[in-house]
């Protein structure tokens, strides 16, 4: 971007992150409709109050089903087949694991294992009953919890983008906390930058030079603690429920939605670099950074946006590299 060209930041803080607006004309009153409406969403999906469709749901495990909007019911049906997938990391049915290791929260701690245990036998996606005539959930078992914490950012995200460009807004950039979400093409496109895991301050690996697309970062580094000498982060295994342990400290995914970032680092995540390159061949559309202990950068391809090492503490590697 030129440095004539006068960008309006406006934020608040939402959903336990803060939300940055940006917008090339001053306008408060749409900036003030933008976080209302990702308040409503956030009043509908979350799992951190008592009350919300969500929570309603999981009040309701094993006892009935609960007929819910067409929003959260078509966003619990887009994350079960997510979770659906062969050997998917990710998986909506994994409340009750993320609620006992408590990562992030007062009072987290490594679970006994026969906490584990008894908890996995909750998570399992398959015994998310979805009734598309009535819109309703059924959880079969008491003590299930669905959690959509890994995809209701990259929802949200999406909504706001449609919204801005009913409201006439040909450029803007929504920040929901990690989850970036672009419109339109300001001059020089849009600079993203990649954190640095770990890194005490705002240090960047590189930037990522976009237009028109959504960038979403997963990290271990965004959520842990350390207990003798070993971190444990927030990405959950669900086949073993414990953290993921693999040779990744992040992954980037750049896509035309915010959701399949979501749901994207996840799975990039369970599969590690080698087999996520390889499924990501069959989607074009959707392209993976990942950030290696071994502090090398390696890129799944790079049609989509063009990538800026800064950090010579990394090596890039990749098959467009």
């Amino acid at each position: 971007m030129s440095d004539t060209t006068r960008v309006y930041s406006y934020s608040a803080v939402l959903m336990g992150s803060p939300i940055l607006l940006k917008l090339f004309s001053h306008d408060e009153a749409l900036a003030s409709r933008v976080f209302r409406l990702i308040k409503q969403y956030e009043d509908l999906l979350t799992v951190n109050r008592a009350q919300s469709q969500v929570m309603d749901i999981n009040h309701a495990a094993g006892l009935r089903a609960v007929v819910v909007s067409s929003p959260v019911y078509s966003l619990i049906k887009c994350a079960k087949a997510a979770s659906m997938l062969p050997d998917s990391a990710f998986n909506l049915a994994i409340g009750p694991l993320v609620k006992r290791w408590r990562i992030g929260f007062r009072g987290d701690t490594v679970p006994p294992v026969e906490d584990i245990v008894r908890l996995l036998a909750l998570t399992d996606p398959r015994q998310v009953v979805l009734n598309d005539a009535e819109q309703s959930v059924f959880l079969t078992k008491a003590g299930m919890e669905i959690d959509l914490g890994a995809i209701a950012k990259g929802y949200i995200a999406d909504r706001v983008r449609d919204y801005l460009r009913k409201e006439g807004v040909v450029q803007g950039l929504i920040n929901l906390g990690g989850n970036v979400q672009t419109l339109g093409t300001p001059e020089g496109g849009w600079s993203i930058g990649l954190k640095k895991p770990f890194s005490t301050s705002a240090s960047m690996i590189g930037t990522l030079e976009i237009a028109n697309k959504s960038v979403v970062t997963s990290g271990v580094y965004e959520r842990f603690f350390e207990h003798n000498g070993q971190i444990y982060h927030h990405i959950l295994d669900p086949r073993t429920g414990y953290p993921l342990n693999n040779e990744l400290d992040s992954v980037t995914i750049v896509s035309e939605n915010s959701i399949d970032g979501d749901i994207w680092t996840t799975l990039m995540y369970g599969m590690g670099v080698e087999k996520g390159c390889a499924a990501l061949r069959a989607r074009p559309d959707i392209e993976a950074i990942f950030v290696t202990k071994a502090k090398e950068v390696v890129l799944s391809s790079n049609h989509h946006y063009r990538f800026t090492l800064l950090d010579k503490d990394y090596r890039l590697t990749g098959s467009t590299v």
